[in-house]
């Protein structure tokens, strides 16, 4: 048994839609076999079981059938942002050594001379390229290759914020547990539509989205690249949709969404990127349901979630996942902590990746001496175990000696009347050590006065900034997250002494 494989096309029938392309549906028999033929190319251009194969091509069902036939083939599958420059490309392929990449066929060129000892083929868009041809003109079966629980299926690497990207080693174990345990959390069936407008990339897309729909045996529309208006015209039919918060403030600015646009849609998630408290609010407001929200890495897949039936708390990510557990911890002794009380998120569970590749050191530093794996973000427990992040242990601010999260401050800055959201970041001051400072996007008629007056009986002194900023627009990397890093780069002498 391939145990990922197997297991995502167990339950479609052969003739049930599994995805659906403008007019065009591709059921789960001609998936199936649309996997076989590029299984059978990959073969061909000698990739074995446990061999690499890294991918930089644009959004495609050639390229959702290409992964699913590298999992079929007992291959690792490496996903590349097509963003990427072949600087950064180079890094993946010298660390990952695969035997084979897979790049747009316009930037072979450009590309060879990083590729290494690794082989090189070709596959567009529109389904050309050299390894499209060969999938084309191979057999419509293939003997799918035993893979056990704990081989590795794929390596993603890290977005590579505090350093050089990390790969993280996903087992057909952790991708196929997750999927089975958030297939049954969100209720999908059979009779589910999912709409499908993100990139594939990236574990949400490629693998959340993706393996619990095809487990489900569900269909999905797939879309190149989200639009609000291509969305809202699929919508009548479809039942579900997962994105990225900037999905869910594209729709709330469109005029067609509205409570008969959502009708028939039973559930919409977002992860990848906090979601605001204020756009859940705005979100229900306008259509009369709540969005659901959840929280994962790319090092574990989902580990937390609102409940589906349960109160949708706007601001927290829900409850550990059915199978995973979560603790918070002290971030200087480790010790654990009650609820209400902040500190480090571990986690635990079969979601959980093996490591990262070829970097003991890393690894070993990843998890506890009793097997939790380090998040790096920080949160806190309430009294009804749901989960409210406040950011990244990395963007703590500790000023003047006292611990400030940023999360709280962005909370009370975006509440107030026109901002949009905002971004807290400490930067170096020469008394406090680090200088609590935000940068705000909003009307035009906002002032740094009138916010810092309104936060003065929001918050304590030392949380509140000692300048606010304003920006046209926050920095982002793909999926959606703030890069708080660049803003730290771009303002990192604000509070320096000038000569003279």
């Amino acid at each position: 048994m391939n145990h990922l494989f197997d297991r995502l096309f167990a339950t479609g029938g052969a003739d049930a839609p599994a995805i659906v392309v403008g007019d065009e549906t591709l059921t789960y028999a001609g998936l199936e076999a649309e996997t076989a033929g590029w299984a059978n190319a990959l073969v061909a251009v000698g990739v074995g079981p446990g061999n690499r194969v890294a991918v930089q091509v644009e959004k495609s069902v050639a390229g959702l059938a290409l992964y699913l036939a590298a999992v079929r083939a007992g291959a690792v599958f490496l996903p590349l942002n097509p963003a990427y420059t072949p600087t950064e490309v180079g890094y993946f392929l010298a660390d990952a050594e695969p035997a084979l990449f897979v790049c747009d066929p316009a930037r072979r060129e450009a590309l060879a001379a990083i590729a290494g000892r690794a082989r090189i083929e070709t596959l567009g868009k529109e389904g050309e390229g050299s390894l499209a041809g060969l999938a084309a003109g191979s057999p419509a079966v293939f003997a799918t290759l035993p893979r056990a629980a704990g081989d590795l299926a794929a390596i993603c690497y890290t977005s590579g914020t505090t350093g050089r990207s990390k790969g993280a080693m996903l087992t057909h174990r952790a991708l196929a547990s997750n999927a089975a345990t958030l297939k049954d959390l969100w209720r999908f069936t059979a009779s589910d539509v999912l709409i499908h407008a993100l990139p594939i990339y990236h574990v949400h897309g490629l693998f959340i989205a993706t393996h619990v729909t095809l487990m489900a045996g569900a269909a999905m529309i797939f879309q190149p690249r989200f639009d609000a208006g291509t969305v809202l015209a699929a919508m009548p039919h479809a039942t579900a949709m997962m994105g990225v918060p900037t999905f869910y403030t594209r729709l709330l600015d469109h005029p067609g969404l509205t409570r008969e646009a959502v009708a028939g849609m039973r559930l919409f998630v977002s992860g990848s990127a906090p979601l605001l408290a204020q756009t859940h609010r705005a979100w229900t407001t306008r259509t009369g349901t709540e969005i659901l929200e959840r929280y994962g890495l790319t090092e574990t897949g989902m580990n937390a979630s609102h409940p589906y039936g349960g109160p949708r708390l706007p601001g927290s990510v829900g409850r550990a996942l059915p199978g995973v557990s979560v603790r918070i911890v002290d971030d200087s002794g480790g010790a654990g902590l009650p609820p209400g009380e902040t500190g480090i998120v571990q986690v635990k569970g079969p979601n959980v990746c093996a490591g990262y590749w070829r970097d003991e050191a890393k690894t070993a530093a990843a998890f506890t001496a009793d097997g939790w794996f380090r998040t790096g973000d920080l949160g806190r427990l309430d009294d009804d175990a749901y989960l409210w992040l406040v950011g990244r242990s990395t963007d703590l601010i500790i000023s003047g000696g006292l611990n400030v999260y940023p999360a709280e401050v962005e909370a009370a800055i975006d509440a107030l009347p026109g901002v949009t959201e905002s971004a807290v970041i400490g930067l170096p001051h020469p008394d406090f050590g680090e200088a609590v400072t935000a940068v705000v996007v909003g009307t035009p008629d906002l002032e740094a006065g009138a916010i810092a007056t309104a936060l003065e009986s929001r918050l304590a002194g030392f949380k509140r900034p000692r300048r606010i900023l304003f920006a046209a627009e926050l920095p982002r990397n793909a999926m959606g997250k703030v890069t708080k890093a660049a803003l730290r780069a771009a303002h990192a002498t604000l509070y320096q002494p000038t000569d003279g």
